[in-house]
């Protein structure tokens, strides 16, 4: 028996990895190059798209667990993005086009994988994973909704701008990451009052680019705001979010300034960098005088502009199981962003959940539903569960797991805690895995 898996984005490549290494064999279906998204670039698989970083490396952040589990459940893409890896502080980025290249060039070599390039109008019969992603075509969105018997949410994602880093003026901007950990990786544009004030008022009076009827009165994620909406909530909001310079000191001058802008190395020759937390929905001309008014950045050479784009996710309360089968088909799952699960590192996870749950369907097994201890587990059973009445997309975040006890003297103590909560739900996955 054969598993179609709709997409090779992250949660589809990982998916179609996962069956094809128990032996299964998968029909993988990618719409790109016969048609596009609007936001992809290539035709390759697993492509980034916004920002080039899967967040914190560190198992005492929420998304560094949610890594780390990914390893323990045997993830294949996890790997490959740490072997693309470009110096990022604390943080696992990696270098966009590498990634993509080895990911395609494994699905490619893999006897067990079909590639078939077409677009998929309707959920297809047999065993199937839908992984189709926020960006699925309208056809196929159709053939969703009348699948789950209800309306699609919808929210926007904003993509940030990409400078040369040889057009970046040393001279103002400095190296470093915050609090000196780890190393010196980001480029730093510092500003004084004056220049914030300035940059600000550029930004919240630049002229956006229109959103067509159909997008109007969708919902943003709350993670993922264009920078102009953040603006919009008042003049200190960016100095307390992505422009925050807390942190940072110039070892040249030895001040902390008024407001910082950060830029992360998007490849791995070092000679392209995106804007941190600068995601966008301005019009281009408007871009370029914004980031022109950066100290540092008056004579950038912008090689991509921030644009915007409408993503696209199921009820999955109403409609998945935490094993990530729907509850109306049994043959039928869904992975990725599609889920409500927001994030690259989420959305492999998922993928990785749904390819070993398919796997097992095919073979006759027990589908798996992960601790509830676990982040994977437990982001899961979130946005599985019927409760929620006002359901939004999410990340891996400490909120999701059971809580720790600590000694009431440190009750205080956030790191410890997350330690601790870490290290339970390693030890829980491996547990899990055992009794299998």
């Amino acid at each position: 028996m054969e598993v179609k898996v709709i997409g090779a984005g992250l949660a589809g490549s990982e998916a179609a990895l996962q069956l094809a290494k128990r032996g299964i064999k998968v029909k993988l279906y990618e719409m790109r190059p016969v048609k596009t998204t609007g936001a992809h670039v290539t035709d390759k698989f697993a492509e980034f798209v916004c920002s080039n970083s899967l967040g914190s490396a560190d198992c005492s952040n929420a998304s560094g667990l949610l890594k780390k589990e990914m390893q323990v459940l045997g993830g294949e893409l996890i790997n490959i993005a740490y072997s693309c890896a470009v110096p990022a502080g604390g943080a696992l980025a990696i270098d966009r086009e590498a990634f993509s290249q080895k990911v395609t060039d494994r699905i490619l070599s893999e006897e067990n994988i079909e590639v078939v390039r077409e677009e998929i109008t309707k959920i297809p019969d047999g065993v199937v994973i839908m992984a189709s992603g926020p960006l699925t075509s309208e056809a196929l969105a159709n053939s969703i909704k009348e699948f789950t018997q209800s309306e699609h949410l919808h929210f926007f994602d904003a993509i940030a701008p990409i400078v040369e880093y040889d057009s970046i003026d040393f001279d103002k901007a400095f190296m470093a990451s915050r609090y000196d950990k780890g190393e010196a990786s980001y480029i730093n544009c510092p500003m004084n009052k004056e220049e914030y004030e300035r940059f600000y008022d550029i930004l919240i009076n630049a002229p956006k680019i229109e959103l067509k009827t159909f997008e109007k009165g969708a919902k943003f994620f709350e993670s993922c705001l264009p920078i102009e909406v953040l603006a919009s909530r008042g003049v200190d909001t960016l100095r307390f979010g992505p422009m925050k310079p807390v942190g940072l000191v110039d070892k040249r001058t030895g001040i902390e300034n008024y407001a910082v802008v950060q830029l992360r190395q998007d490849n791995s020759a070092k000679t392209l960098y995106n804007l941190v937390g600068f995601q966008t929905n301005l019009k281009w001309g408007a871009q370029k005088e914004l980031l022109h008014s950066i100290p540092g950045l008056e004579n950038a050479n912008i090689v991509r502009y921030g644009v915007m784009h409408r993503n696209t996710f199921i009820n999955s309360p109403k409609i998945l199981n935490a094993t990530l089968q729907t509850r109306k088909r049994k043959d039928l799952f869904f992975a990725g962003q599609i889920t409500g699960t927001e994030g690259y590192t989420e959305s492999i996870a998922s993928g990785l959940l749904s390819g070993i749950n398919a796997a097992r369907y095919v073979s006759g097994m027990e589908l798996i539903e992960l601790p509830p201890e676990t982040m994977l587990g437990a982001l899961t059973h979130y946005i599985s569960d019927e409760n929620h009445t006002k359901f939004q997309p999410i990340n891996s975040n400490w909120g999701l797991v059971p809580p720790v006890v600590l000694p009431k003297k440190e009750r205080k103590n956030k790191k410890l805690k997350a330690e601790m909560i870490s290290s339970r739900s390693v030890s829980c996955l491996e547990d899990f895995l055992k009794a299998l």
